[in-house]
């Protein structure tokens, strides 16, 4: 006897541009444009990945790449947005926090600034169209130069009124110091944009500790190693800073070998605030509802926790306080309903 986890309010705060798409819409497009996807995008998908070492974050970064060709025009990243928003709709998310790179695009759409403004263009009308928030992160490539970072910075604070909440640093983080990138979070935190950058999935509690000092992290993307240090928890639940666990995603990239092992439970007993992410479904073969999921058949959280951990996302997320009040009431009426298969 268990509440339906999709009618929990959540926010969504650890999703990429790119692996929001539908698998389906993906096979749509190539098919359409007559593009060539490897088999492991299509008859073998969901792709059996291990990015522990260099060939394999190269072969995940490939399909992320190919996965991204198929995307050539406005209407795409339309479809793609409002597709994404009724899919998080659907597993009761109200707030979704989705995370590009305009970089990757701008000679498709007429450079930086254009980019963005077409995305936060789909973003607007894929929040009305599916009845939820939709904000955007503007996210740097920490294997590219920190000067590009600055300029992204420099482009995301021009819309901090516009749709953009936060600025976060992904990819390998073997191939760029988390502190390399501090001019860039100074200059995005100055403006009131949340940090938000990824640490602690493919490298241990220092590229984390780099994050929260250098960076003034409000957020980190995964964050699970920070599990190896009880110093380290003890820091994250003092600042509450809130670590975007994404589950299937560290089992499909190798940093856990099974879904058992990521530490969601040991973070969230000492203090550690978690969001739930789902990074990319594409690449992964699954959405934030099943993250979920696994809190209850694998982690053993009860109905109680897992609305902690519900509110701990929204506490935690960038949306007005209008909309958290409504959300975290949602959560504790779940929570008092009885109950039910």
């Amino acid at each position: 006897m268990h509440r339906p986890l999709h009618m929990l309010p959540k926010a969504h705060l650890h999703l990429h541009f790119t692996g929001s798409m539908r698998h389906s819409t993906l096979i749509d497009l190539a098919r359409s444009q007559g593009l060539h996807l490897p088999d492991a995008l299509e008859e073998d998908w969901p792709p059996r990945l291990r990015a522990t070492d260099e060939r394999g974050w190269f072969r995940f970064q490939r399909l992320y790449d190919i996965a991204r060709s198929v995307l050539s025009t406005p209407e795409h990243v339309y479809r793609l947005l409002r597709e994404a928003a009724e899919d998080e709709a659907a597993e009761g998310s109200r707030w979704l926090e989705i995370q590009v790179d305009p970089s990757g695009f701008q000679q498709r759409f007429g450079g930086l600034t254009a980019t963005l403004e077409l995305m936060l263009d789909a973003a607007a009308r894929a929040a009305t169209h599916a009845g939820i928030g939709v904000a955007v992160i503007v996210a740097a490539n920490r294997t590219r130069h920190p000067l590009d970072a600055n300029t992204l910075a420099r482009l995301a604070v021009q819309y901090v009124d516009r749709g953009v909440v936060g600025f976060g640093l992904s990819n390998d983080e073997r191939r760029g110091a988390a502190r390399e990138f501090e001019r860039a979070f100074r200059i995005a935190k100055r403006a009131g944009l949340l940090s938000l950058p990824h640490g602690g999935e493919l490298l241990g509690p220092r590229s984390i500790e780099q994050c929260v000092y250098d960076l003034d992290a409000d957020r980190v993307g995964h964050g699970v190693r920070a599990a190896e240090s009880e110093r380290l928890m003890e820091r994250l639940a003092d600042r509450q800073v809130c670590c975007e666990v994404c589950p299937t995603s560290n089992v499909g990239l190798g940093v856990a070998e099974r879904v058992a092992d990521v530490p969601v439970r040991r973070l969230f007993e000492a203090g550690v605030p978690i969001a739930l992410g789902a990074d990319d479904p594409l690449l992964f073969g699954a959405r934030l509802l099943r993250q979920y999921e696994l809190l209850r058949e694998v982690y053993g959280f009860r109905d109680a926790e897992i609305a902690e951990v519900a509110r701990q996302s929204i506490r935690s997320s960038a949306a007005p306080e209008s909309v958290s009040k409504e959300m975290l009431k949602g959560v504790d009426d779940w929570l008092a309903a009885p109950s039910a298969e």
